[in-house]
Formats: C-alpha cells, sequence, structure tokens
C-alpha cells in the first residue's frame, strides 16, 4: 500500500453512468447495510495480532492467514472459489533473504556502502552468491526508453557488464512555455507513467544487459522515506519461480541514499544537481564517472508454496453467471525482523489487515443477497502484494477463470481509520468507465469523486489491480477522501503524514484506539454498490480512450 494526500475535486455532474448499470434492488441496500465498523474491527484485531506474527509468505502467520480466511468464506456459506474445489490458488515463490556488501571506487578513491544505512542490495538471481567486481559506473538519467516520446536515455551507449546509477520517477521535462509547469506532451506531465517505476528501471538494465542498477533515493519523486526502503528491502523477500531461477535478471539490484550519491559525483568532480538538471532534456547522454563499482550479495534461499485464498459467491443467471467481478486485498505484510530492538513485528494493520477485514465483509454482505447477482463475484485475499504485486501477477498471469470473461476487478488495500469524508479519491481517476459506475452510487452518499492530487508519485502502478490492469481487466482502486466531516481542511493531511512518517511499513501499523471506522464502512458499501452494479449490468465496463490498456482489452474481447 502506498500513502499520500489528495485535493482536486471534479464534478459529479460530468461522472453520470455511462455503463447502462442497473440500479440496486432493495436487497442489495440492505446487504450494504450489514458491513459494519464492529465487523471490520474484529477482523482487523484478529488478523494484526502479535498471534500472526506480521503475515508473511511463507512463515507461521501466512498458515494462520491463510486458515482464517478459508473459516471466515466457509462461515458466510461461499463456494470455494478454485475450479478444483478448494479455497486455494497455489503461488510458487522464491524467498531470497540478500546480504549485501559494496564500494564504489573513483578515481582511487573508495566510497564504501553501508548496507541498511545508506544503501540497499540484493539479487533476485536463486544462487547462494552473486558478486560483481570492478564494473565501470555510468550515470543514465532516469533510465527511460520511451519510443512514444522520442526518448531514450540510453542513446548508443553500450552499458553491457557496467553498473548503471538512476534517477527515480519520470524525467520531469519543463513546459517550454511556463517552467513552472511540467510538460503535458512527456511523460503525462505531473503524473507518473510506468516508466518512472522503480521495477521498469530494473527492468530496462536487464534488457541492455547491465551488471547491477543502483536508484538514487529522492523522498519526494518516490513517494517515501529511505527507510521504507531499508524496511521493506532489509529481510527476506519474494519473486515467483521462474524456470531459469531468474538468471537472466540483472545480477544486482539496489539503491543508495541522496547524500552518497551526492558523495559519488563530488568524487567524480561532478554535482548531482547539475546531472539531474541536465537528464530532463531528451538530448542527455550516459555520463561516465571514472569509476568502478564492486558487489557481493549473499542469498539464503528456499522455495516456498504460498497462496491466494479464493472464494465465489455464484451468480444466479444460468448463463451469465460464468462472468465474474472480482474483489482483492493482499492479506501480508512484512513479517518478523529479529535484529530490531523491542517490538520486532510489523502487525500491518492498516496495511493491509484493514483491506483484508473489507474484503471480509463486502464477502459477507454479497453472500445475504437473495437472489444472488447474475454474474457470479470472487473474493480473492492476494500474497505477495509487499514483494511486488506477486499474488496479483500470479492469479492474473493464471487465472482461474478467463479474463476475457472478467468484468472487473475492484481492489482494496487499507482503509479510512478517521471518520467520514463527503468526497471519496479515486487512484487513476478517468480509466475507466467505473469511475461512472462509483460516481452513481457516490451521489446517493452525497459525496463526491476527487484525482490524485499527486499522480506524479505513480500510485495507480503500487497495488494490486495494476497486474489486472496490465492484462487489460477494467480495475478501480479508491483511498479515503480528504474532506473530513467536522475536521479542519488540514486533518487529512496531517493524518496521512503522521501515517507515513511514523508507521508505514514499521513495527507501529497497530491499531490506534482514536479510530473511527465510520468513514471505511461507508467506502465499502460505496465498493459493494459498484460490484453489484456491475454484475447486473447488461454491459462490461470499458477502458477510456487513450489509456494504455484499452487496446489490449479491445482484443481480449474480440
Amino acid at each position: 500500500m502506498r500513502k499520500t494526500y489528495f485535493t482536486t475535486a471534479i464534478p459529479m455532474l460530468a461522472l453520470l453512468c455511462a455503463t447502462s448499470c442497473a440500479r440496486p434492488q432493495a436487497d442489495a441496500g440492505a446487504a450494504g447495510t450489514s458491513i459494519t465498523a464492529a465487523g471490520l474491527m474484529a477482523h482487523i484485531e484478529k488478523l494484526s495480532s502479535d498471534e500472526f506474527e506480521g503475515r508473511a509468505p511463507g512463515s507461521k502467520g501466512e498458515d494462520l492467514t491463510v486458515a482464517y480466511l478459508e473459516t471466515a468464506f466457509k462461515n458466510l456459506g461461499l463456494k470455494p472459489g478454485n475450479p478444483d474445489g478448494t479455497f486455494i490458488q497455489n503461488v510458487p515463490l522464491a524467498g531470497i533473504d540478500s546480504t549485501p556488501s559494496g564500494s564504489f571506487t573513483i578515481k582511487g578513491r573508495a566510497i564504501p556502502l553501508t548496507g541498511g544505512k545508506d544503501f540497499v542490495g540484493a539479487s533476485r538471481r536463486f544462487v547462494e552468491k552473486v558478486e560483481v567486481k570492478d564494473s565501470g559506473l555510468v550515470f543514465v538519467g532516469y533510465g527511460v526508453v520511451a519510443p512514444e516520446y522520442g526518448w531514450d536515455d540510453f542513446k548508443d551507449v553500450d552499458v553491457k557488464g557496467k553498473t548503471i546509477v538512476m534517477l527515480v520517477n519520470d524525467p520531469p521535462v519543463p513546459d517550454p512555455a511556463d517552467p513552472s509547469k511540467l510538460d503535458d506532451r512527456y511523460f503525462r506531465g505531473r503524473a507518473m507513467t510506468y516508466y518512472g517505476r522503480w521495477t521498469y528501471k530494473y527492468e530496462i538494465a536487464t534488457a541492455k544487459g547491465a551488471a547491477a542498477a543502483i536508484l538514487i533515493h529522492e523522498t519526494g519523486p518516490a513517494g517515501y522515506p529511505f527507510s521504507v526502503v531499508t524496511g521493506s528491502w532489509g529481510g527476506e523477500n519474494f519473486d515467483i519461480q521462474t524456470p531459469d531461477n531468474n538468471m537472466g535478471r540483472v545480477a544486482v539490484e539496489g539503491w543508495v541514499s541522496l547524500d552518497k550519491a551526492k558523495e559519488m559525483f563530488a568524487a567524480a568532480g561532478m554535482k548531482f544537481d547539475d546531472l539531474k538538471k541536465a537528464a530532463v532534456n531528451k538530448d542527455f547522454r550516459p555520463v561516465a564517472l571514472d569509476g568502478k563499482a564492486s558487489f557481493t550479495i549473499l542469498n539464503k534461499l528456499r522455495k516456498i508454496e504460498s497462496r491466494n485464498v479464493v472464494a465465489k459467491a455464484e451468480g444466479s443467471d444460468p448463463v451469465l453467471k460464468d462472468e465474474y467481478v472480482i474483489y482483492t486485498a493482499h492479506w501480508d505484510h512484512l513479517g518478523r525482523d529479529t535484529s530490531l530492538p523491542g517490538d520486532q513485528i510489523y502487525n500491518g494493520a492498516v496495511d493491509n489487515a484493514s483491506g483484508t477485514a473489507a474484503l471480509l465483509e463486502l464477502a459477507r454482505a454479497f453472500s445475504t443477497l437473495k437472489p444472488a447477482p447474475k454474474r457470479s463475484i470472487l473474493f480473492i485475499g492476494l500474497t505477495a502484494e509487499e514483494q511486488g504485486l506477486l499474488g496479483a501477477a500470479w492469479y492474473a498471469r493464471h487465472p482461474l477463470y478467463p479474463l476475457k470473461k472478467t468484468l472487473a476487478n475492484i481492489n482494496i488495500d487499507g482503509v479510512n481509520q478517521w471518520g467520514r469524508t463527503s468526497d471519496i479519491v479515486v487512484i487513476g481517476l478517468g480509466n475507466s468507465t467505473l469511475d461512472d459506475t462509483l460516481a452513481a452510487a457516490a451521489r446517493e452518499q452525497h459525496r463526491t469523486l476527487v484525482h490524485d492530487a499527486e499522480p506524479e508519485k505513480g500510485f495507480y502502478y503500487r497495488s494490486d489491480h495494476f497486474e489486472f490492469a496490465k492484462e487489460g481487466v477494467p480495475a478501480l482502486y479508491i483511498e479515503p477522501g480528504t474532506k473530513y466531516i467536522g475536521k479542519p481542511d488540514s486533518f487529512s493531511k496531517e493524518k496521512r503524514d503522521e501515517y507515513t512518517e511514523h508507521d508505514y511499513h514499521k513495527p507501529s501499523d497497530e491499531i490506534k484506539p482514536n479510530w473511527d471506522l465510520s468513514g471505511a464502512v461507508e467506502d465499502m458499501r460505496l465498493l459493494f454498490q459498484v460490484g453489484y452494479r456491475v454484475a447486473q449490468g447488461d454491459r462490461f465496463p470499458e477502458w477510456r480512450p487513450g489509456t494504455e490498456f484499452k487496446a489490449l482489452r479491445e482484443q481480449m474481447l474480440r
């Protein structure tokens, strides 16, 4: 889960339902009211308890979580979601716990890298030891190759076997008419594209044959402090098992702190700010740093079968029941870190015990509907989101039911803990006609939809719905609103900043005594109505023109 704060309301009249969505029946309204704060809290308390040890994949916490979800779905009378008659979709993961060491040597000066302090590094190759010795250092700007923008940060420079150093996010190209703004002709202006995601940076490094890929961390462009990186990368990480043991991946993936990067550039006789400024131009060329990089990665390895937990509320229409609406939430968090003093358990109450609790409450609401919606509803507790959306990626690439018969994915990653709001944030607002369905339901709650005010941080690419979108399935992802009823305008930002600084991916992400889940209840009742109306509707949701997923979906449905 990724946190930010939001503004920028849009008129509700501009978002009238255009998808021929069915109006809810009386029993649907009653079913929605079965979602309660007490129900949410009971699940959150259990899932985020110390007993569940932070819900890491491949741990005792996974076993307890999977058993809890299975029991809850069975008690609701839902059917097993896997056609093999179980509630389980196995997800083959490779667990890799990397211990990195490394250094830069620039113009004869050694610059050591301190793991966990100013450097994090890992290898996704499923081998016990990876070494990169005396690899030439090259700064490649943002590391972007985007033909549609005529952009190539590598030009004709061969970086095979090199250590490439990259900036995070997209190139922020100034608008020539107003340099205080970004040019909308490149990388959607302020909005991050996939080229800005750290995952893309390692992908392009692999494609270019680099020996190592090091990202320079900056809190603003990254969207989170360096402590989040060290926390997320500091223990066992996972990838999907592949036949070649990931030997095709770049050998070393890592981050350095901004201060360490500046030290490195200074040793090469360069200024970080000057290089960063140069990198926003299309004519930027890679810059050799007159130095070498060496890394050793020691890996502790294991292969595990993690699990997505899948339940089904079967549709009532004899034909349409073979079409699906999918609700998702990731059940995993960061587990336990025995090297920490004091509290060692990453309980993940908000991230994402709360979303998993919401998934169960939504399942309960649908289980009470008589008759059931025309189409079937799937509820999937996904594994390994924190490791790179792996459970979602596995389902999207190995769906239990055809994606061409999957109308939509509705994803929940964290819920509102601070009371009711008069608005609701939609990440990627305008991407699909699901927004229209959401808007119609929101009007009945006297609420408005608002844009993500920080699109430059790429939140649309950071949660499980993105893996469905990448395969063409229209996906909806909301976050809490910004206008808290009875609270000052600054309340939302204060609470979000407080969570990001003090609790996000930290052991302190626990239930707080002053939580107010009334807003979460209202949000989940809203998502219930969206799923119900899509399941009853006479048209599939569609991607809007100009979205990168539209052509793929249209091809799928031919």
